[in-house]
């Protein structure tokens, strides 16, 4: 018995141990039908995101991005291949899997308070004051206590966007899919909300899975950059992007992996398209 637990023992020790992803895409394709027939969106897409990893997926306009992103969600079906959360089939919308869109559908008949707290009734186990906790924490979190009582409409894009993140975080979701957030956003409040999202992230280690047009966006953001191939959307070529973080999108290190990207993006002939530079 001794000599077959040594035994056991090497071979365990030989054995790499490798940690499941937090989000599994196996061969996702994706048809939606048109006035000139079938078009193939996603052909075929694979990819693996790990726990607390920050991705970014880049293309043109109809590369399938989106469409990628609501499959995640779960708010669309592929018609070929699988997504697995956590090892378990998505099969349609979950609560650890919430989305946030480029415009905050935030609701204009509660204040700044009474919408991060709305995302809470999600948690039914909850108490009133644990709800209350809970959104004061994540108001706290992306800098807007001191306006909890505001009201929407008094709000300018980048609170509004501040807001719809704190509604998004507080359910505590193990993934958050991001869908151009910050495209509306003049460039002084987006570089602003990238600091902010990279401490939000730092802290909290969330899953995300963001989709972006930027280019230095996406390389000052994301631990790795997917670059999409147009009609049908493929997975071109991947960035990993090893920089320290916090990030500033105007150093000459990261204007290095944008080049890059755009040199990339270039050779598929979609820079133009998407205004790389």
């Amino acid at each position: 018995m001794r000599r077959a637990a040594r035994h056991h023992s090497s071979v365990s020790e030989e054995l790499e141990v490798i940690a499941p992803s937090k989000l599994a895409i196996e061969n996702v394709s994706k048809n939606f039908q048109s006035a000139s027939g079938t078009v193939l969106a996603l052909d075929r897409v694979s990819l693996n995101v790990a726990e607390g990893e920050f991705v970014c997926l880049v293309g043109a306009s109809g590369c399938g991005k989106s469409t990628l992103l609501n499959i995640i969600a779960g708010l669309e079906k592929p018609d070929g291949g699988t997504v697995r959360a956590d090892g378990k089939p998505v099969t349609g919308p979950g609560r650890e899997r919430l989305v946030m869109f480029q415009e905050p559908a935030l609701f204009p008949w509660l204040d700044v308070f009474g919408n991060v707290l709305f995302g809470l009734k999600l948690k039914p186990t909850l108490t009133n004051k644990d709800r209350r906790d809970v959104a004061k924490y994540y108001l706290e979190l992306v800098g807007l206590s001191r306006f909890e009582h505001a009201n929407i409409h008094e709000l300018s894009g980048g609170m509004k966007q501040r807001v719809s993140l704190a509604r998004a975080l507080a359910p505590n979701p193990r993934v958050l899919l991001m869908d151009e957030p910050f495209a509306a956003l003049d460039a002084l409040t987006r570089e602003q909300l990238y600091g902010d999202i990279q401490e939000i992230w730092s802290a909290r280690r969330k899953t995300i899975v963001f989709v972006t047009h930027n280019v230095r966006e996406a390389a000052c953001l994301g631990d790795r950059v997917l670059l999409f191939s147009p009609h049908p959307g493929r997975i071109h070529e991947e960035f990993p992007v090893k920089l320290p973080r916090p990030r500033d999108i105007n150093t000459v290190d990261l204007a290095a992996y944008a080049t890059r990207i755009t040199k990339a993006l270039r050779r598929l002939g979609q820079a133009e398209a998407i205004g790389a530079r």
